[in-house]
């Protein structure tokens, strides 16, 4: 079980160097600059009243000076809790979506792209509120009401009850109502903000689908009722602050009447009459704000409970139709999963983990008994399948749909969760390591990784995007990854500075799909596995860059590709035909053609399809 934090702890702690110190830093000038703002108000007041009465220059002399110290001190104590203050938060907030996005990211999509992408931003913000919006301006306000106090205390003590009940309740009673009410909205808010992130998400990269569908208008309709529910709301918590901050600001007027009223009766004088107001009337101002921190604290903790609950999810078993992570893009520098390694007992055999270590040399992958069920009581996506993958080899995975060739490369990529069995590989040392989760796990994909039906480009040029996958690589090496994809004539053409849209919307389908092949062979990983890679292109084309993978010189790496294509499958070295979830044939192109099984009936008929193609052709 992966441990969590209490939701709503501040996570200023994994800022960086120097953080503790950052903080006291700004808490420390946070005092200073209310107090030095107090001592401006009281040093001004008492300058102005006792000027009125025209003594010496020399009795206001102090004054002057404390008034001109006083000023400019504050603006450099505020300067510096800004400065401070957010360095930390900023950190912190890093941190926080670093440490998110390495917890997701092995996992697989398990959300909504919105919902996710409200996460990342909004919810994420809900640390840097905590320091900035919740933590100072609770710490300003305690020096605010210490220094009022102390002004009271000083010059009228017979005030100080009546100041100090001022102060308290715009400082613990009114944020105590204020939060109370805040936690009603706070629930219902951040959802709702998710909500219309997703619904926006699907309009801006479902635009087309919408359209072709006629369904464009259902998902405005859609997504401005979300924006409707999120205003209103917002508009209510938004009636709730402003009457928060009148309360406040009434109770201040009040104090302050009240301790004229006071210091009157007293027989006070003018001057400390003067003073002990302007003080008071001060003292209420880094109190103010108060209100506003504590609904800040009710949504920055819901917002973190969120977050607790994203970051701490385990990965459940991924949809065999989603393992987009597979197309694996980490350098060695990449940090590794925040995620907790699975028990090292009876899926795996009880092998001794390596924690982390990346192997070395010739890789042996071994899949032993390997069941994988997407939902309790379902049939298994794969049922007890077994193999050994050999370094060197070029292994090809075909069967009818459904028969669970792609999970069986999200298991060997340690992106789908074993009901039982597992994936083992072994370098050249001769240790053991599973794929799956947690830092094993992790160094697993490092070297066993590759490409799926669904690849990503960045809004990058196609250099940049190639490179991703080893920045390392020298112009000779990605010239060869762009021939064995067949980019090369269209690199010429456009130029590799050309700058590919996000998600791949200037390039075609076929393009698509050889850019991401090509990064996969740049990156050469010891295991390289491959999903479909040449589903989107015309036969021709898929059979020459079937030809052009199977040519290249093989060395120690392994090569687990998965396709319906069955030509071109001669020259690989072992075919595993999948059905039902179970290893049913397992040998060279010849001997699976000269038996009977699936094998032969899906070569006859595509030779059949083929002939029957060609004789169309030349009709034509």
């Amino acid at each position: 079980m992966v441990r969590t934090k209490r939701p709503g702890t501040a996570d200023v702690r994994h800022a960086g160097p120097g953080y503790r110190g950052r903080t006291v830093w700004a808490v420390a000038c946070g005092v200073l600059a209310t107090w030095t703002g107090l001592g401006l108000t009281a040093a001004a007041a008492w300058l102005i009243t006792r000027a009125a009465g025209q003594p010496p220059l020399s009795a206001l002399s102090l004054a002057i000076v404390a008034v001109r110290a006083c000023a400019t001190l504050k603006g450099v104590f505020r300067y510096g809790e800004r400065l401070a203050g957010h360095d930390v938060a900023l950190r912190a907030q890093a941190a926080e979506r670093g440490r998110l996005f390495a917890a997701l990211a092995p996992a697989g999509p398990v959300r909504r792209g919105g919902d996710l992408l409200s996460r990342m931003v909004s919810d994420s913000d809900a640390v840097q509120d905590l320091l900035v919006r919740c933590l100072l301006p609770a710490v300003g306000a305690a020096a605010g009401v210490t220094g009022a106090l102390a002004v009271a205390v000083w010059l009228l003590p017979a005030a100080v009850p009546l100041v100090a009940a001022g102060l308290l309740t715009a400082a613990l009673l009114v944020p105590a109502v204020a939060a109370a009410t805040a936690r009603r909205w706070a629930r219902r808010t951040a959802p709702a903000r998710a909500e219309l992130a997703a619904r926006t998400a699907d309009l801006a990269h479902g635009a087309d689908d919408l359209a072709a569908y006629g369904a464009t208008g259902r998902a405005l309709a859609a997504a401005a009722g979300a924006a409707e529910r999120l205003t209103a709301l917002e508009r209510r918590r938004a009636r709730a602050q402003a009457a928060a901050t009148a309360v406040a600001v009434l109770v201040q007027g009040l104090t302050v009447l009240a301790v004229v009223l006071l210091a009157r009766r007293h027989d006070a004088g003018q001057v400390t009459t003067a003073v002990l107001a302007l003080a008071t009337l001060v003292g209420f101002e880094p109190v103010l704000p108060l209100p506003r921190a504590a609904e800040d604290w009710v949504t920055a903790r819901a917002a973190l409970r969120r977050l607790r609950g994203t970051g701490a999810a385990a990965p459940e078993p991924t949809s065999p139709n989603s393992l987009e992570s597979l197309e694996t893009l980490e350098t060695p520098e990449s940090p590794q999963s925040a995620k907790t390694p699975r028990s090292s007992k009876s899926s795996y055999g009880g092998l001794p983990a390596v924690p982390g270590a990346v192997p070395e040399g010739p890789c042996t992958v071994r899949v032993e008994d390997l069941t994988v069920r997407y939902r309790p009581g379902a049939a298994p996506a794969l049922d007890g399948v077994g193999l050994m993958l050999r370094p060197g080899r070029r292994i090809a995975v075909v069967g009818p749909s459904g028969s669970g060739k792609s999970t069986l490369l999200g298991a060997l990529a340690g992106l789908v969760t074993a009901e039982r069995g597992g994936v083992i590989l072994t370098g050249g040392d001769g240790r053991d390591h599973r794929a799956g989760a947690g830092p094993e796990g992790e160094a697993v994909r490092r070297v066993m990784t590759g490409l799926v039906t669904e690849p990503y480009v960045f809004q990058a040029s196609l250099r940049d995007n190639l490179v991703l996958a080893r920045p390392d690589a020298d112009e000779a090496e990605v010239a060869e990854a762009l021939a064995v994809a067949g980019l090369t004539e269209w690199a010429g053409r456009t130029g590799w500075d050309t700058v590919l849209r996000e998600d791949g919307g200037s390039v075609s389908g076929g393009q698509l799909q050889r850019v991401a092949l090509a990064r996969a062979v740049l990156r050469n990983p010891p295991v390289l596995l491959l999903d479909e890679p040449t589903e989107a292109l015309d036969p021709e084309t898929a059979d020459a860059v079937t030809a052009r993978l199977l040519a290249r010189p093989a060395g120690d790496r392994t090569t687990v590709w998965v396709t319906h294509r069955l030509s071109g499958l001669a020259a690989a070295d072992e075919i595993v035909v999948l059905e039902g979830g179970r290893v049913t044939q397992h040998g060279t192109h010849d001997e699976l053609v000269a038996g009977p099984g699936y094998y032969r009936d899906a070569w006859e008929c595509e030779l059949l399809a083929g002939g029957l193609a060609g004789a169309a052709a030349q009709r034509a």
